[in-house]
Order: C-alpha cells, then structure tokens, then sequence
C-alpha cells in the first residue's frame, strides 16, 4: 500500500479505558491502537462493547482511561477531524428532505429552504458520483434503499476530509452486493487518503478480505492481530464457536 501524507494523523492509542453504567462496567481495561493507512475491524457478540467504545471515542459516553492521538513524529496531537458512519439514521421517512438538503445542511450555516448555491450543489454532486451514487441527489432519503442510504451517509462523512472515520455496523441489512460495493469505497478511502478507519461488523468473510487488523472484544479487547491471527486463537473459537476454515464457510452465520 502506498503512504500518503494527507493524514496529519498517524495513530490512536487507547489505554486503560472503561465506560460504566453507574457503578457497574460496560467495558474495561480497553488497550489497543490502530494507525493511520489501515482499517481495523471490531468483532465480537451482542452486547460486547462494540458501541459503547465507538460512543466513548465520539465523547458520547463519559469514559476513564485515555485516548490519545499521535501525529507522524509520534508527537500527541490534540485536534483532529473524525468522521462518523451510523448503524441506522434516525429520521421520519415521510419528510421529503433531498439528498441534496440533507448533505448540504451539513456544510453550511445557510438555509436549505433558500436553496442550494450552484457551486455547493456541484460539489455534492462529484461526492456522490465517487461514490455511484450521483443519480440520488434529488431523491428524499425516504425513498433510498438501505445500500443507497449507506453511500450516502458516507459520502457525508468524507466531508470535510477526515483523519478517522467511524463505521458502526453501517452496511447492517444491506444485499451482498451492496456489502461488497460499501467495503471497496472504503477501501478506496483507506488507500488515497491515508485515513484511519474503525469498523463495527459482524460480515466475518468480508472483514477477512477487507480488513487489515481485527481487534476481538468481550467487553474488553480479548484478542488483536491480523485478520488471520485473530480468527485462529482460542478467544475467537470460545466466542464464536468456529475455528478459521468455520468461520470462513460460515461469514453469513456470524
């Protein structure tokens, strides 16, 4: 893989991190780092801790331990740009809010009732056409399928640019080749940005090909490495019930 040095990031650490329900712990003892340039995959059960660590690095939980971002010359960094992909966007169907309004929205302070600029429209438009996606701007988001609404959220979260991008189980519903077609535009991302990229999945065969590291939790990281190491320890087949050659054969069961 080429190194790009768009990201002005280089790595994340997460040490000592745990999130708590009063006095109870929903995760604990969180270590692990990912870097820029690769796309590290979380896996593990319902109820493992997948989101509520997503939720602590978008400071929507309140968390102990530490999160710090390192930039090139390891040197800590305290700003950074994170984008965001959610499991499912909350919205009222029969609202009849553009593809266009709703990206738009996102970027200016201006009302989208007073209409699109021409140059703000263009800009969307070559978002979306990166992304297949270009025939959708003047659909209502009701009227999008799952796969559809899935590009466009992530073409929203490219913008601006960011260091790390999130992805909480956002292809969840999709059809194979949806799937498919989702994880090669992040990869895409991954190789000309240089961005760090978290995902959240339960696509086992997908994460296999796409994936460059896989961080296993049982609300605590119980196990990290390639694809391919973690897929052979003890901690997956306790898990998972599958040894490598089974979770292979059976991505769609997982």
């Amino acid at each position: 893989m080429s190194i790009h040095n768009n990201c002005g990031l280089h790595r994340v650490n997460i040490e000592n991190l745990a999130v708590y329900d009063g006095n109870e712990p929903i995760i604990s003892n969180v270590n692990m780092e990912f870097h820029c340039g690769e796309l590290t995959a979380l896996i593990g059960k319902n109820g493992s801790g997948k989101t509520t660590l997503i939720k602590a690095l978008l400071n929507e939980r309140p968390h102990t331990g530490e999160i710090k971002y390192f930039d090139n010359n390891s040197n800590q960094i305290t700003t950074h740009k994170t984008g965001y992909v959610p499991q499912q966007l909350a919205f009222d169907k029969s609202t009849p809010v553009s593809v266009l309004d709703f990206m738009a929205s996102t970027v200016t302070k201006r009302p989208v009732w007073l209409r699109v600029k021409k140059e703000l429209r263009n800009s969307i438009q070559k978002r979306l056409d990166d992304f297949n996606a270009g025939h959708l701007i003047d659909r209502t988001l009701g009227e999008l399928s799952g796969g559809e609404l899935q590009r466009v959220l992530l073409a929203t979260a490219i913008e601006p640019m960011p260091d790390l991008l999130i992805l909480d189980e956002p292809v969840s519903g999709v059809d194979i080749n949806g799937l498919d077609m989702f994880y090669k535009k992040v990869t895409e991302l991954r190789s000309k940005y240089h961005m760090a990229i978290l995902l959240v999945s339960h696509d086992i065969g997908l994460i296999k090909h796409y994936a460059d590291r896989i961080v296993l939790m049982d609300r605590t990281v119980i196990a990290q490495g390639t694809p391919n190491e973690v897929f052979q320890t003890e901690a997956f087949k306790n898990i998972f019930g599958y040894t490598l050659k089974e979770a292979e054969n059976n991505a769609d069961n997982i």
